[in-house]
């Protein structure tokens, strides 16, 4: 007998790594670890406090990996949008990206 349900999908396993480092502290990083811990994440989303990311003028900064997305000057209310749009939705809040990692060029 063939079913008709499609597999449940695999959930999309990804890093979310926010800078602790004195620079991004001082700009409020340990406020935006914590509203990562208590959202509602999707499964396979794990959230880590990490050292320097190299990126302290653009701080606090949050990397999401393997998507290779980081995130420069975010506040505990900008969690929920990346969480909706990013995590879920698959796209990318443009205008937080930090523009040293991610160029637009106009032509």
């Amino acid at each position: 007998m063939f079913m008709d349900k499609q597999p449940p999908k695999s959930p999309k396993y990804r890093a979310i790594s926010i800078c602790q480092h004195d620079s991004c502290r001082r700009n409020g990083s340990a406020a935006v670890l914590k509203a990562f811990e208590t959202a509602d994440l999707p499964e396979g989303v794990t959230v880590n406090p990490s050292g320097c990311l190299g990126q302290c003028s653009c701080g606090p900064t949050v990397k999401v990996n393997p998507d290779n997305v980081w995130y420069c000057r975010i506040k505990p209310e900008q969690i929920e949008r990346i969480v909706t749009e990013h995590l879920q939705g698959e796209e990318p809040v443009e205008e937080w990206l930090n523009p040293r990692m991610h160029m637009r060029f106009s032509i």
